[in-house]
């Protein structure tokens, strides 16, 4: 399986977009998939991660923020960020983790540049 995150782009402080994450097989047997972030010259970092029964998770950066979701009929996670600011500027990568694989699966990444 894999994964393919799109949406990215640039976008001034204050605004929104919405990321997407199409997996190439069915999402209805992952354990969670989630949402990562790398800025320059920092680590990778947790953003959020939803569960197969719904149940999810932020980072204290984008709690309020924003919000994942995703569609199982058509197989795709969504981030929906609004009130971006300069310091959500990063690449933006998706994972899932299948029941029947037992390593997690990453997409490529889209990038997200919000200017001030």
């Amino acid at each position: 399986v894999q994964l393919q995150a799109s949406g990215g782009g640039l976008v001034q402080a204050g605004g929104s977009l919405r990321l997407s994450c199409v997996a190439s097989g069915s999402i209805l047997d992952t354990n969670a998939m989630g949402w990562y972030r790398q800025a320059p010259g920092k680590q990778r970092e947790l953003v959020a991660t939803i569960t197969r029964s719904g149940s999810t998770n932020y980072a204290a950066s984008v709690k309020g923020r924003f919000t994942i979701s995703r569609d199982n009929a058509k197989n795709t996670l969504y981030l929906q960020m609004t009130t971006l600011t300069p310091e959500d500027t990063a690449v933006y990568f998706c994972n899932a983790q299948w029941t029947w694989r037992p390593s997690i699966v990453w997409g490529q990444g889209t990038q997200v540049t919000v200017s001030s």
